[in-house]
């Protein structure tokens, strides 16, 4: 478990954070702690009055607001019931027991975490000093939360930081809205932490979370218009479920806006590039066959994606350094690195005889393409997600900040 306390002045603007979460279908008021009422019959104003009635008693206090995330590792799967128990005993256990404070679940994320929203301000006007909270009684309290409630720690979670989890698909299947909180998940991660400099770059990261992101063809008024709608992907590679709209997910993962960060990626992967040559020349070294050097890659953690067009021929093959999450296409590497070279380096013939060709269709976009995954074991590879550090891309921490105005210049 992962915890993180951010103090504030504004209440409202955390509460508020929360609640349009809830509006958005992705958060759920779980808990509530002294507001009198079952936590379904509370709207927001009683809410914010349950907080008010502790803040006023204290106005020369300048820090009233208190926002904190537990964060959980992927492969937990815990109750409303026991996420209840878990954010009672924390809060216990900080010295925020008697405190009012409001309990959230989150669901836009790709892993389990829960939002509690309180005051440090006591029922006798008095303050509760937040100084190196996180540092002292945060972090007591984490690690006796974790035993007492047999969760993985948080000191383990820094062993798998370098993989990567994938969707569940047939549980995604169910409904429109696990489907879109599934692909948002991985799209947001996707986004926020690796380096792509292409849409077939992205997508080759995207493949490991069975995800893809989908302009259509030339011909479509969605291509013309710079659509895009991302699908989940079965075993096969296959799209299934229902297709989302970019436009409809609330950060905005649109072509033009992925666009933009195309040509900011391309210059921050470029240090990386030396270390996934050293990779590669080394597994080439301990190769002699396609499922050798996709077992080799696979212990470097990276993960490597062929392209063959329709008619077979292979040509073009994409590497996604899962370390320094960075995406290569092999021709971007160089010479040695491309398909062709790479591949005729290698003892067996399923991808020869005529079959690799290093120019690309001649519309990629127009014609169906297949992937063919080189990593032997790759389920294995994808089994757990990153730290919850890296992954709470819901940090309160926005939502505490005031927006300054901008101040009119007067002539």
């Amino acid at each position: 478990m992962v915890a993180k306390v951010n103090a504030g002045k504004n209440i409202r603007a955390i509460l508020n954070y929360n609640e349009n979460k809830v509006r958005e279908g992705v958060a759920t008021c779980i808990h509530e702690n002294l507001f009198g009422q079952h936590v379904n019959t509370l709207t927001f104003t009683t809410k914010l009055n349950g907080f008010e009635n502790f803040l006023n008693r204290n106005q020369r206090a300048t820090t009233k607001a208190v926002h904190i995330s537990l964060n959980f590792h992927a492969s937990e799967t815990l109750s409303t019931i026991t996420l209840r128990e878990i954010a009672s005993t924390y809060m216990d256990k900080i010295g925020f027991g008697n405190q009012p404070y409001l309990v959230y679940q989150h669901k836009d994320a790709a892993h389990p975490h829960i939002h509690i929203v309180t005051t440090n301000i006591t029922q006798n006007g008095k303050r509760i000093l937040l100084y190196n909270i996180g540092k002292n009684q945060s972090e007591k309290a984490r690690k006796e939360v974790e035993k007492d409630f047999h969760l993985v720690r948080a000191e383990d979670k820094t062993k798998s930081k370098n993989l990567v989890h994938p969707i569940d698909v047939h549980r995604a299947q169910y409904g429109k809205s696990e489907t879109k909180r599934s692909i948002a998940s991985a799209v947001l991660l996707v986004t926020k932490n690796y380096k792509f400099s292409s849409l077939p770059e992205f997508n080759a990261v995207l493949r490991q979370f069975n995800v893809v992101a989908d302009r259509g063809t030339e011909k479509m008024q969605m291509y013309k218009k710079k659509g895009l709608l991302y699908s989940l992907l079965n075993d096969q590679g296959n799209k299934v479920g229902i297709p989302i709209k970019a436009s409809s997910l609330y950060y905005k993962p649109t072509l033009p806006n992925l666009e933009r960060q195309f040509k900011t990626n391309d210059l921050l992967k470029q240090p990386h590039k030396e270390r996934l040559r050293t990779c590669i020349d080394k597994c080439l070294r301990d190769s002699k066959s396609t499922a050798d050097f996709g077992k080799a890659l696979h212990g470097e953690s990276i993960y490597v994606l062929l392209r063959q067009a329709a008619d077979g021929r292979t040509y073009g093959i994409t590497f996604v350094d899962n370390k320094s999450q960075t995406v290569f296409n092999g021709s971007n590497l160089g010479k040695g690195y491309t398909a062709k070279a790479i591949l005729e380096q290698m003892s067996d013939t399923s991808f020869k005889g005529g079959s690799i060709n290093t120019s690309p269709p001649d519309t990629e976009t127009t014609q169906p393409q297949k992937f063919i995954e080189l990593n032997l074991g790759a389920a294995d590879l994808i089994k757990d997600l990153v730290t919850a550090e890296q992954h709470d891309f819901t940090s309160p921490d926005a939502a505490i900040k005031k927006r300054k105005k901008k101040k009119r210049k007067h002539l």
